[in-house]
């Protein structure tokens, strides 16, 4: 009887000193808008954009003289020549489309090459960082999916992995 008991109470104190499983979370949202390289890509985006609205805008210019020049000539031609200046211009208005809409195409793609490439090098860094720190589970928390309602704020790792990340990203840059 008194090795039940004694094996009892030492199965009772194996139990209790059991380690309890580190788990920790980070807000994906603050952590891909606050990455500095998000940001930096962010800007580069911004003036390619500019650049394209500008060169648009440029091109849209010419457009519209060109067609105020073939109004012009138009009104002082045959109906076959109007026929065929109406056409040039279809055809130059149908060209511009056609640059704007690949160009267009061309910075969306990149752009979601580069934040899908941005959000693969997060997830690897946060996976990362939860095996060199010892935690169990680092569980994401999401806007709009809510995968995460609530979490103690003991347990957001946000800061501390957005801090690693940039310093990550601030030594590879130099």
């Amino acid at each position: 009887m008194k090795k039940l008991i004694v094996l009892g109470i030492a199965v009772m104190a194996f139990v209790s000193c059991e380690k309890p499983a580190k788990i920790g979370f980070v807000n994906n949202a603050e952590l891909i808008n606050e990455y500095q390289e998000k940001k930096d890509l962010e800007a580069v985006f911004k003036t390619r954009i500019d650049n394209f609205n500008k060169r648009k805008d440029s091109m849209q210019q010419m457009f519209n003289l060109e067609y105020k020049q073939a109004q012009e000539k138009a009104a002082k031609a045959s109906q076959k020549k109007q026929q065929e200046l109406s056409m040039q211009i279809q055809q130059l208005g149908e060209r511009l489309d056609q640059q704007i809409n690949i160009e267009q195409k061309r910075i969306s793609d990149d752009s979601k090459m580069k934040n899908d490439s941005l959000i693969s090098t997060v997830k690897k860094f946060v996976e990362k960082y939860g095996k060199d720190n010892n935690y169990d589970f680092i569980i994401g928390q999401n806007d709009n999916t809510g995968s995460l309602y609530h979490g103690k704020e003991e347990h957001d790792l946000t800061q501390k992995v957005l801090e690693a990340l940039n310093k990550q990203y601030a030594d590879k840059k130099k």
